[in-house]
């Protein structure tokens, strides 16, 4: 499993409320998590089958949530381009993405 199996870019984590960046980078590569900067620093990582992400029932924008290594981040996925409408779909390609890698990770 060589390819990269999600990648956004321009979005916004944040942990506990608090920003820790406006356009950084959430990859799915190899079965592995990795949340980053828009440097490419690394945030937080973690193999897909400790992640748990889901969609929060109280937003109407493209967000989610993701717990890795026991720290909640919410991401806004989707604002990096305008001219796509909010809600386009980027939080639920990325939690069809977490799932189909932990089914890799099992089958693998």
């Amino acid at each position: 499993m060589a390819d990269t199996e999600f990648n956004a870019r321009g979005v916004r984590i944040e942990r506990f409320l608090r920003s820790v960046t406006r356009a950084g980078q959430v990859s799915i590569k190899d079965g592995r998590l990795e949340l980053l900067t828009s440097y490419g620093r690394e945030i937080d990582s973690a193999p897909v089958q400790s992640v748990r992400a889901s969609k929060p029932w109280f937003v109407d924008g493209d967000q989610a949530m993701a717990t890795v290594n026991g720290t909640r981040y919410r991401l806004t996925l989707g604002q990096q381009d305008p001219a796509k409408p909010s809600g386009s779909g980027a939080a639920s390609r990325f939690l069809d993405a977490v799932r189909s890698a932990r089914g890799h990770a099992r089958k693998g």
